[in-house]
């Protein structure tokens, strides 16, 4: 067994947030004192911050990719991961080398079984993420990284990556999200976010759903004398389009802080994911003002993540099926610019969906989207990670008049909607949850076995 299962087996004995949500479990106070116990490894190298509702990860992996095309050594902390955990911490092109984990695996492990327990600062316990978290920090300064991108995990103000002191802060466009532990208006979960905005830190700030929103992060900035800079005011004239054939994405991007228009062809698709481009060119500018277009370019162009409108051809044993789409998307505007995406690069060809969400998700509005467009649904749990409200997204189909099948066998699901789409060589769309795209990537993974 290797010493990364290993590890993952110890941690799963520590409260894990994102398996099960709970309140009032936030805090800066128990991670800034592991820092110290570590001598402050998040420390060890500059670093930038990224924050937001959609597009977070995306961001973080376009700057980290820019940064190693520079010539950089880049760690790069993301969440959540789709088949390895290694996925969450790694280099923006491969995972770190193995004996770096087992090292700071030896570091970490014996050093936090040894705290007494009431020594934690107000006797809280330790949590899944706030261990791994440390682990990033640790393993970046064992790799010598020269840059680090950090994602948060949720909100930012009390996320554990908040005890970083980047070079320069991102904040994506923020929805309503996670109301019971952020807020329960958009304003309150942005005011959450804006807390990653440091002291006289540029901040560069992406396109808001509301400009309420925008008064809200613009405010923190300005009460934190931090320069902020908005995506909209800096970028002149974008465009960007899709090409069929090699399923790519051309951008293109200008601005006077450019010494000439941005043009590359991407692997992340969609409308989002121009704006994303757009935030980190922009992010990187500002750190490296005289860095080369080109070599954003290049970095933009090597991009790839997992689960976010992935395209997956040529599936063993299912010829018939032409592809699968897998995206994680998992709020409203997310699944809307799915939805946008598919129909521009597969005009009306036909499709089925397997979806799946987290109980908290707004599955009402999210199943009205989906009328009309396609064959069959699928609906099921997004895993056994995850908490998940069967009951609620079936009623919300029934209420939106859709035609679907559902059952709470996620694997059973997924080989049926498999089977389905390649018995009438329809397209499948599956989204609504990471955990299902990453349940559903297993399966794809076993077919090459």
């Amino acid at each position: 067994m290797k010493a990364i299962d290993v590890f993952q087996d110890w941690l799963d004995d520590y409260l894990n947030f994102e398996r099960n949500p709970k309140k009032e479990i936030f805090w800066l106070d128990t991670i800034d004192f592991l820092c110290k116990r570590f001598d402050n490894p998040q420390d060890f190298a500059p670093c930038v911050h990224v924050a937001g509702s959609k597009g977070k990860g995306s961001v973080s992996r376009m700057i980290a990719c820019i940064l190693e095309e520079a010539g950089y050594k880049v760690g790069l902390y993301s969440s959540p991961h789709i088949s390895d955990f290694r996925e969450r911490i790694a280099s923006p092109s491969s995972f770190l080398p193995e004996e770096i984990y087992e090292k700071t695996i030896k570091e970490m492990q014996p050093a936090i079984d040894s705290i007494i327990p009431e020594n934690l600062p107000a006797g809280r316990p330790l949590t899944w993420f706030e261990l791994v978290t440390l682990y990033a920090f640790l393993c970046f300064r064992n790799a010598k990284v020269d840059w680090s991108v950090y994602e948060v995990g949720m909100g930012g103000r009390l996320d554990a990556t908040n005890v970083l002191r980047p070079k320069i802060c991102c904040i994506t466009p923020i929805e309503l999200e996670h109301t019971e532990f952020l807020g329960d208006t958009i304003e309150k979960i942005a005011a959450e976010k804006a807390g990653i905005i440091k002291n006289c830190t540029p901040v560069v700030i992406a396109p808001q759903l509301k400009e309420s929103v925008k008064i809200v992060l613009r405010e923190k900035a300005i009460t934190r004398h931090a320069p902020f800079y908005f995506v909209e005011d800096i970028i002149s004239h974008s465009f960007y389009k899709f090409n069929e054939k090699n399923k790519k994405m051309t951008i293109h991007l200008e601005s006077e802080i450019f010494n000439r228009p941005l043009e590359t062809q991407m692997h992340l698709l969609g409308k989002m994911q121009a704006q994303n481009a757009a935030q980190a060119a922009i992010t990187v500018k500002k750190i490296f003002p005289n860095l080369d277009e080109e070599i954003i370019e290049r970095g933009l162009a090597k991009a790839r993540l997992p689960g976010r409108f992935e395209i997956i051809e040529k599936l063993p044993g299912y010829q018939g099926l032409p592809a699968v789409i897998l995206d994680g998307a998992h709020t409203l505007n997310s699944v809307k610019l799915t939805i946008d995406t598919f129909n521009k690069l597969y005009g009306e060809k036909k499709v089925n969906l397997l979806f799946a969400c987290a109980a908290d998700k707004d599955v009402e509005d999210m199943a009205k989207i989906f009328k009309y467009r396609f064959e069959h649904i699928y609906i099921t749990r997004p895993g056994e990670k995850k908490e998940s409200n069967l009951e609620k997204e079936i009623q919300a189909f029934k209420d939106a008049e859709l035609k679907f099948t559902a059952d709470p066998d996620f694997k059973k699901m997924i080989k049926t909607a498999f089977e389905d789409s390649a018995k009438n060589a329809s397209l499948l769309l599956i989204t609504g949850s990471f955990y299902l795209v990453a349940e559903a990537k297993s399966f794809i993974d076993k077919l090459s076995e």
